[in-house]
């Protein structure tokens, strides 16, 4: 790592500050020039024990990056992870208050409900599916913590803002409709996306590096290398299949997943 123990906690309590305020901080890819992957993980990290000493509590982790446009959009060829906390859970058919968020987006996605813990470099597809209790429709609520770009120079997020912003996640709404992960061809599973009654995107879960289950043993390995691991009741989101879509006050979204099930989420 590049960063020392003092500008990693600072990074980390700069992110903390803005999430609670509703004012984004800058880049911190313009501010550490010399920032690596290792370090944006450690202010990750560093931002998710200020949330945990806040009172936050884990509940699972997201996968984010895992489509080739997102990969190329940020020079990349790795997906990326973050945690999610039980204060991000939206009900099915609710509303996010006004001023909850930045800039937030949505995203379609595969949500893993585990019932088996899963750890270790060794993990397989297998394993996963029967590591899993079930499988539900979901969407993502993304938001950024800092600038997208920076106004003085037009410099665009990079990479190792958004593992450091907790890869962008903000929010989670689970589908009521539970499946057998098994019983599935999960890279067949798609939804169309619609805001305010328009199709804005569609997708299917093949966009997910082939096979969302391919995501989860992704992310299994990743935080192995880190002592982690994916615990008994965690939910997992496995990646996102369609672009972001802006969320803008008043947007009613409604993502059909055909017989997978239907998600609902508004914006005051």
């Amino acid at each position: 790592m590049s960063l020392s123990a003092d500008q990693i906690d600072a990074a980390a309590a700069d992110l903390f500050t803005a999430e609670r305020s509703g004012e984004q901080t800058g880049l911190l890819s313009r501010r550490f020039p010399g920032m690596t992957m290792d370090d944006a993980y450690a202010v990750q990290d560093a931002l998710v024990k200020r949330k945990l000493e806040a009172g936050g509590k884990i509940c699972g982790w997201k996968i984010g990056l895992t489509s080739k446009a997102m990969q190329d959009a940020l020079k990349i060829d790795i997906p990326d992870s973050g945690i999610l906390f039980d204060d991000m859970l939206f009900e099915d058919g609710g509303t996010v208050p006004g001023g909850r968020f930045i800039q937030p987006r949505i995203e379609a996605e595969i949500a893993f409900v585990m019932k088996k813990p899963l750890s270790g470099t060794s993990i397989t597809s297998d394993d996963v599916l029967a590591a899993t209790d079930y499988v539900v429709p979901s969407l993502e609520i993304l938001d950024t913590r800092i600038l997208r770009s920076d106004p003085e120079t037009g410099q665009t997020r990079s990479i190792v803002d958004t593992i450091a912003d907790n890869a962008a996640n903000a929010g989670l709404v689970l589908g009521n409709q539970r499946h057998d992960s098994r019983a599935l061809d999960l890279r067949w599973t798609g939804a169309i996306v619609t805001r305010n009654g328009e199709v804005e995107e569609t997708g299917l879960g093949a966009g997910v590096l082939n096979d969302p289950v391919s995501g989860i043993v992704w992310l299994v390995k990743r935080l192995a290398e880190y002592n982690q691991s994916v615990r008994s009741g965690d939910v997992v989101l496995s990646g996102s299949f369609i672009r972001p879509v802006e969320a803008r006050p008043g947007d009613s979204f409604y993502a059909d997943f055909g017989p997978f099930g239907t998600v609902t989420q508004n914006f005051a």
